[in-house]
Parts: structure tokens; C-alpha cells; sequence
């Protein structure tokens, strides 16, 4: 099989794992706190990621990586897992599934404004337009189409589903500095993560009663939400010819979930979802579309010349 069908096969696989975990959240979260769920999913990937790492016989990787950059793995470890599920398993338990959804994918739009300032990135008008599209449909969204009434249904989950995405846009900034190993580099910043959850967990609330149907939802998020699918989806990228390309199949994701929690958690999609969700992932398209159409009229400008 040719490489480039062979990454398609991996980014599907990745895709269609990713497109079910918001389901798998709330399945969890009826049985388990937010704090707890992040407990039972880190453990679960640091075991699967360790799993890869010593079939691709790169655990000697671990100390060597670590001791180059202690600090900047404890900056990762408290953005991802530690803050960033914290916050998103929370804002999952507080509204339906759909809307955590659908905001949480604005991270993408809110990764090129913050590495204006933390990076030193250029703003372009494609950042803008697509960030005010964007949260024009995360407002339809969280008023649940009801513009002029400024009525949420949970403020709070509102505010924290927003704020995962700069947990999230900021953990793959910092990583923007990161040279090692990708695999290893997140097996670290669960391993040095994990313990401030465990304290966490046992200063506030209790390690989780055994609930078999709860603890297959946690060990199933930690394996296809945090571990194995961002191998997949590594993989993927390395073996595509272009990485545009396997990168539009993201599009797809949000999509295929809406659907599941649909089909699995009964859950009515309201009209303001598909509308503030399809505002969403126009904006991610005006992102990607508008530079290059840029770029093809300033070519063809020059060629005239």
C-alpha cells in the first residue's frame, strides 16, 4: 500500500476515535467526577503510551529528555493533563455534550491570536475574520439561539469549555519549543502531571469506587482521547505527502460526534448547535483558505507583471 493511502487509513482511524470521546466523556462523568476521570484516563495513558514507546524501543528516551528540560515538561505536565482535562471534563459534566463540543473546537481559531503575543506571529486578516466568525457561532451556541436574551444554560460550563481552549492553545505553543521525541514528550508531561492530580484527588474529594461500566469509560478516554489516537494521528502526518491534506480530515471530527451523542446519549441536537457549529468550522475553513487564496492572486499578480 502506497504511503500516502496508508497515512489516509491512519488520520481516518485517528478521526473516527477522536469523534467519539465527547460521548465517552459524559458516559464517565455520570459516575465519576471530573477530577476522578482525569485520574483513571492519565493512568490509562501513560500505561498505552509506555506500551508504544517500548515496542518502538524509545523508553531509554525518557530520562535523557526529561534531564535536558525538567522545567519545561512540569510547564506541560500542569497545562496537559492536569488543568486542561480538570477543565474540560467539568465543563463537559456542566452542559450537554453537543454545546462542550462545539466550543471546545475554537481552540483552533484561538491558537494563532495568542501566538501573536507569546510568539511573536504576524495577525493576519484571515486570524481575524475566522475569530469573528467563529465566536459569533459560539454565541448562537451558548444562548442556544436566543441572540437578544443573553440566557445561558450553565454560565459556568460556558466560561470553562472557553477556557480549555487556552489551556489547550497554550500547551501547543509551549510545545512549539520542544525538539524531542513527540511520543516521549507527552508520556512526560503525563508523568510529571499525574502527580498533581493524585494530590488534588486525595486533598478534595476520594480515589473512585470500582464501577466497572464507569472505569471502561475512563480507561476508553484515556486510551482514544489522551494516548493511542495522537500516535495515530502522528503517524498519519509523517507518512502524507502533504500534511494539508490530512489535516482537512479534522473537519470530519466534530461532525461524526455530534452524531454519536445523538445516537448513544440520546441527546436532541438543537438547531442552534448545527448553526453556531457550522459558523465554527466555516471559520476553521476561512482560516486555512484565505492565506492561500492570497497567496495564488499574489502569485498570478507577479506572473502578469
Amino acid at each position: 500500500m502506497k504511503q500516502s493511502n496508508q497515512a489516509y487509513l491512519y488520520g481516518i482511524g485517528a478521526i473516527c476515535l477522536w469523534s467519539t470521546v465527547a460521548t465517552a466523556f459524559k458516559l464517565a462523568l455520570a459516575h465519576f467526577s471530573p477530577l476522578q476521570l482525569v485520574f483513571v484516563a492519565t493512568i490509562t495513558s501513560i500505561f498505552a503510551l509506555s506500551m508504544i514507546l517500548l515496542a518502538q524501543r524509545k523508553l531509554h528516551l525518557i530520562k535523557a529528555q526529561f534531564k535536558a528540560k525538567p522545567l519545561f515538561y512540569l510547564q506541560t505536565g500542569l497545562l496537559n493533563p492536569f488543568l486542561y482535562y480538570l477543565v474540560l471534563f467539568k465543563a463537559y459534566d456542566l452542559l450537554p455534550a453537543q454545546q462542550a463540543l462545539s466550543l471546545n473546537y475554537t481552540w483552533a481559531i484561538l491558537l494563532p491570536l495568542l501566538s501573536v503575543p507569546l510568539l511573536s506571529q504576524k495577525l493576519r486578516k484571515s486570524d481575524i475574520t475566522a475569530a469573528i466568525v467563529a465566536y459569533f457561532g459560539v454565541f448562537v451556541i451558548a444562548t442556544q439561539g436566543n441572540l437578544t436574551s443573553f440566557s445561558f444554560e450553565s454560565g459556568t460550563g460556558v466560561i470553562l469549555a472557553l477556557t480549555s481552549t487556552i489551556l489547550w492553545s497554550l500547551y501547543w505553543i509551549v510545545n512549539t519549543k520542544d525538539k524531542g521525541d513527540p511520543v516521549v514528550s507527552l508520556l512526560l508531561s503525563f508523568l510529571v502531571g499525574f502527580p498533581f492530580i493524585l494530590v488534588t484527588l486525595l486533598w478534595t474529594q476520594e480515589l473512585p469506587s470500582w464501577n466497572p461500566q464507569a472505569f471502561a469509560a475512563g480507561i476508553y478516554v484515556g486510551l482514544f482521547e489522551m494516548g493511542v489516537t495522537f500516535v495515530l494521528w502522528l503517524v498519519a502526518l509523517k507518512k502524507a505527502e502533504r500534511t494539508a491534506s490530512i489535516s482537512t480530515l479534522v473537519f470530519m471530527s466534530p461532525v461524526m460526534s455530534i452524531g454519536f451523542i445523538a445516537l448513544i446519549l440520546h441527546e436532541q441536537i438543537a438547531k442552534s448547535t448545527y448553526i453556531g457549529l457550522a459558523l465554527i468550522l466555516t471559520a476553521l475553513a476561512l482560516q486555512q483558505l484565505l492565506p492561500l487564496l492570497n497567496r495564488l492572486r499574489g502569485k498570478a499578480a507577479s506572473e502578469s507583471v
